[in-house]
């Protein structure tokens, strides 16, 4: 018969457990991921994507994930932080505070087009704002959402992109929009940017990364996760 200590100590672990099991439940990720590395083909990546119906009610950018910001009290918002990473030459300024990037060379990755002037680009979420809500960011805190608005550590998650091909992908997923080039580099960063912030994919999402993916290099896919 155990002793009334080690019964104590069994309701314990048992009461720690269930508690744990219940906060991954609500928060809809086990707590250790946040800071972990994640590394994997791109086929394995896509295969373990979680699966769920996507939910975009409520949804509100400006409430919810707010503006560009200087997170390094620079002067230079994240949008001209994009700019400065990815500039092939070195860049001129709107003023001499150096806070707005005017001039450089930026090849932009979905058409291979040179651009030199900062007005001709716009700074694309790769997985845009709207779906990152509905396929989880709904349940962050808001400081996670300002958080990934503004991701310039790592590379796949913001572009400078041409304009109007900015515009005319919106809010769409890779089943319903692709670059005219680099798609399988584009299938790359998507699936990168959703294992980086835990984000859930539909089914229709996966299937069509599923097939993408079979027809692209099985490149390692590395994330810092957040």
């Amino acid at each position: 018969m155990a002793s009334p200590l080690s019964s104590l100590r069994t309701f314990v672990a048992t009461a720690a457990s269930t508690l744990a099991i219940a906060l991954i439940a609500v928060s809809g990720a086990a707590p250790a991921d946040a800071g972990t590395t994640y590394s994997a083909p791109l086929r394995t990546a896509v295969k373990s994507l979680v699966v769920a119906a996507e939910s975009n009610s409520g949804y509100d950018r400006d409430r919810y994930f707010g503006q560009w910001i200087d997170a390094n009290k620079d002067c230079q918002n994240s949008r001209h932080e994009v700019l400065l990473q990815e500039t092939r030459v070195t860049a001129t300024y709107t003023s001499s505070r150096r806070c707005s990037v005017k001039y450089g060379k930026w090849v932009t990755t979905w058409d291979n087009k040179i651009h030199t002037s900062a007005t001709t680009v716009q700074i694309d979420h790769t997985v845009p704002v709207h779906e990152a809500w509905g396929s989880g960011a709904k349940k962050w805190t808001q400081a996670k959402r300002v958080a990934f608005y503004n991701d310039i550590s790592d590379k796949r998650t913001l572009n400078a992109q041409t304009s109007a091909l900015n515009s005319s992908k919106g809010a769409r997923g890779p089943e319903q929009w692709l670059p005219p080039k680099n798609r399988c580099a584009y299938v790359t960063s998507w699936v990168a940017v959703k294992k980086r912030w835990g984000l859930t994919v539909d089914a229709t999402e996966k299937a069509a990364l599923t097939r993408l993916a079979a027809g692209c290099p099985n490149v390692t896919v590395t994330v810092a996760r957040r």
